[in-house]
């Protein structure tokens, strides 16, 4: 009988302690077994901070809780990419960083943090284009800019993860792969994100058709699933701050079960050119959202995340993903 594809257990542990401290996260994933988690926002000693924002003092800090729990960082849940591609007003409230200085100072940041918490992976986004406009008209743009990226990354030893989401330019799986290809890169890849689709009115036959779509440029996938709300009218941009119709993987619109019988065959060969790459396998990274999102983070308490977890690895069992909670490879955590 052979093995099932095995996959690595991640989350944004942000979204359990309401305090987002450091030591209240990282009791939480010990006590679900959890063993990698994705740094997005946290208390390390001085305050809620994003991890772009951290002191030098604050990353060592970490670094020595991380070492007493036995937990790693699977990958740096940075904002790179929230930022216009272009320098015109448009109603939103999105900032213009002039990209050399954005190059420089941002996307080097996110690279050195990735170096000082011992990770390879990097998500981020795909740049606004002008809200109201086709985001068509913009992937060659964006496409060049990314390219970019993908080279900053590539010299600090780090791969940038592209991570499906409305109002971006990459905002659905069609317009990920496209530039995808435009951009070409090996420290490039996709992020698969069901909840980002779903909450864009996509039925599951289309968020099925958009994982399709994107599926040759995965790298890893993101968690998180969303119900249609038929009162809500699709007007072409998500008002991020009022979503609240996010469940748990196996309860929403999104096509989860389907995606992941297909995303299965994926898996050993994925992890194969992970692993070349210095990524210890294929994440499945939960970003559950359940008691609501927003344009840079979300909320789910730590209740919420631990229904959220039960509810993947009950899905990856129906299946047939084995899975590993664990930083060293415990057989005792693995299932399958």
């Amino acid at each position: 009988m052979s093995a099932k594809p095995q996959v690595l257990i991640s989350g944004f542990a942000d979204e359990g302690p309401l305090d987002k401290k450091a030591e209240a996260q990282l009791t939480m994933l010990a006590a679900l077994g959890m063993s990698y988690y994705s740094l997005r926002f946290v208390d390390a000693g001085q305050g809620v901070k994003n991890v772009m924002q951290l002191t030098r003092r604050e990353i060592a800090r970490l670094c020595k809780l991380h070492r007493e729990f036995g937990v790693r960082v699977s990958s740096i849940g940075s904002p790179i990419g929230k930022v216009k591609l272009l320098d015109v007003e448009d109603g939103s409230t999105n900032a213009y960083i002039p990209f050399d200085k954005y190059l420089k100072k941002d996307v080097q940041r996110a690279v050195d943090l990735a170096g000082a918490f011992e990770t390879r992976l990097i998500r981020g986004f795909s740049f606004y284009h002008p809200r109201g406009e086709d985001p068509w008209g913009y992937v060659d743009q964006a496409g060049e800019r990314l390219y970019e990226i993908a080279e900053v990354c590539r010299k600090g030893g780090a791969i940038f993860g592209l991570e499906v989401e409305a109002n971006l330019i990459g905002q659905n799986g069609r317009l990920l792969r496209k530039l995808d290809k435009l951009v070409n890169h090996p420290n490039l890849c996709l992020i698969f994100d069901g909840g980002n689709l779903s909450s864009q009115n996509f039925t599951p036959v289309e968020t099925i058709a958009e994982y399709r779509a994107m599926k040759a440029g995965i790298g890893w996938l993101h968690i998180k699933d969303y119900k249609i709300d038929p009162g809500l009218k699709w007007t072409g941009f998500v008002d991020e701050e009022r979503l609240k119709n996010f469940v748990p993987a196996d309860e929403g619109d999104s096509g989860h079960e389907e995606i992941l019988r297909n995303f299965k065959a994926r898996i050993p060969g994925l992890a194969r050119k992970l692993k070349k790459q210095g990524v210890p396998g294929v994440f499945l990274d939960l970003e559950p959202h359940l008691k609501g999102g927003g344009q840079f983070g979300g909320f789910s308490g730590v209740d919420g995340f631990g229904v959220a977890l039960r509810a993947l690895l009950n899905l990856l069992d129906y299946v047939g993903i084995g899975y590993d909670l664990t930083s060293y490879g415990d057989i005792a955590a693995q299932k399958g």
